[in-house]
């Protein structure tokens, strides 16, 4: 074959979509306890059509975090986990929306905008310990409310959700 311009150019757009491919196929596998079920609109998953993470999958996502006051504790709190932006970008979810579920079965709906507008956060950690199920955990959704006043309102309210267990993306 005769390497012209357009198979030149042809040949590099095929190779450079190669790793994002690849990165398609490559969710790793929970070794723990599965906390977190991601489905719907995404890209990567670990096994029919959903992601699944253990608390190591998400924390090797990048630590984030926050102080904040929240209508649920008593003065300020500081909360770790993860963006809610960066588990978006490793499921490679491509939906308007994220329909959050936790353990009661209590759904709220929350645009996949409000996550990189807003710093929302995965939290796992409150005061540095890890948050049990009776106490919120091991997931919430949390807004940096302390940040921007505009946050404190019921709206914003009504989308954190504690006790998550499942995102469908829509």
């Amino acid at each position: 074959m005769r390497l012209t311009r357009r198979n030149f150019a042809a040949t590099s757009i095929g190779l450079a979509t190669l790793p994002r491919l690849a990165r398609a196929a490559d969710l790793a596998t929970p070794t723990d306890r599965v906390i977190l079920t991601v489905s719907g609109k995404i890209g990567r998953t670990n096994g029919g059509g959903h992601a699944r993470f253990d608390r190591q999958m998400l924390e090797a996502l990048g630590p984030y975090g926050f102080t904040t006051r929240t209508p649920w504790y008593d003065g300020p709190m500081r909360f770790d986990g993860v963006r809610m932006s960066s588990l978006m970008e490793a499921v490679q979810a491509h939906g308007e929306s994220v329909i959050a579920t936790a353990l009661n079965d209590y759904e709220t709906h929350i645009p996949i905008s409000d996550f990189a507008e807003y710093g929302v956060l995965l939290a796992m950690k409150r005061n540095g310990e890890y948050m049990p199920v009776r106490d919120k955990g091991p997931l919430f959704i949390l807004y940096p409310f302390d940040e921007n006043p505009t946050l404190q309102i019921q709206k914003i309210y009504g989308r954190c959700a504690w006790q998550l267990a499942r995102m469908t993306i829509t």
